[in-house]
């Protein structure tokens, strides 16, 4: 078997350009987007400056690559959330607009590389979190370790929170290399309720996402535990409910519930679009649950604002 750790970079191969490999989807009528969904392009001389900070210590957001809508926003206030462990995605999620193919080796420098730019950012509160790495023992989850620690040697008094993939059959090696370095929020995302999980994330476990957030709770109890949801997928609103009081039953503390975009024809249509007042019953529900904080809204996003639902607890 190859040792996919040893095998040449994307520079050596003469490769430059990334590839996203379109994901057949049944075709559909598109809906169109009401005014509450609309944002305006990213812009502004702050955008232009962060992005050209990100370029030159060569770092990955995951607002760029997953198409965020809240990018101009968010760079625009001097945040961002870094995606380690490069930009090739080993799962191919048909939501995601992340790309698909075989990963470089992990360069050992990027931890250094995230903290340093965290700090020329003047960043309080730092998200960190990557591409699904199956060709890894441990999934990544050392590497998170790594950058936890860098940017708390490199920033004093800094926030950080990791968004975790799922660690598929990595359970027991994720958690002890999660441990050697704590953040101060655990986030991974459901993404999904039960029902749609083989179709919105092939090769995942509705199950075994709860247990990754109830596993590390239990070792780690004085970490804030995260996850979020997609909604406008076909999911009903019984099946949303009923996501929300599984994440309390495995010890999760804050959620996350925002609109799903397409980000491509290539990608799952959008079934409809949930309006803003029901993003608002929803968050009183979960609020009722006992979530210590809720982010509830149609451009709600997992790392949307997340200094803010951090300083709440």
């Amino acid at each position: 078997m190859t040792d996919i750790t040893k095998l040449p970079s994307r520079k050596q191969r003469g490769e430059t350009k990334l590839s996203k490999i379109p994901i057949k989807v049944k075709s559909v009528s598109k809906l169109p987007k009401p005014a509450w969904i609309k944002v305006p392009a990213p812009s502004g001389v702050k955008v232009l400056e962060l992005k050209k900070l990100l370029r030159d210590s060569e770092l990955n957001t995951v607002c760029e690559q997953a198409s965020c809508p809240n990018l101009g926003e968010c760079f625009s206030n001097g945040t961002a959330t870094f995606m380690a462990m490069g930009n090739f995605c080993t799962r191919r999620c048909p939501f995601c607009d992340v790309a698909h193919g075989r990963p470089d080796a992990l360069d050992p420098d990027e931890p250094a590389r995230i903290a340093e730019a965290a700090a020329l950012m003047r960043l309080k509160y730092v998200v960190v979190t990557s591409v699904d790495r199956d060709d890894l023992l441990d999934g990544g989850a050392g590497h998170f370790a790594q950058c936890v620690k860098a940017i708390r040697d490199r920033v004093n008094g800094i926030k950080i929170e990791i968004l975790v993939p799922d660690f598929r059959g990595r359970m027991e090696r994720a958690m002890n290399g999660l441990l050697v370095s704590l953040p101060d929020v655990f986030n991974h995302n459901m993404e999904t309720v039960r029902s749609l999980y083989k179709s919105v994330r092939p090769g995942s476990d509705y199950d075994w996402s709860l247990s990754i957030i109830n596993e590390f709770k239990r070792l780690a109890p004085s970490v804030l535990t995260k996850s979020g949801l997609m909604l406008g997928l076909g999911e009903s609103l019984k099946e949303i409910e009923q996501c929300l009081i599984d994440l309390k039953r495995h010890d999760c503390d804050m959620v996350t519930l925002g609109q799903y975009l397409q980000p491509s024809k290539y990608h799952l249509p959008v079934t409809r679009y949930v309006k803003p007042e029901e993003f608002k019953e929803l968050e009183e529900f979960a609020k009722s649950l006992g979530f210590v904080n809720v982010a509830s809204g149609p451009l709600v996003r997992s790392s949307y604002h997340a200094d803010e639902q951090a300083k709440s607890n």
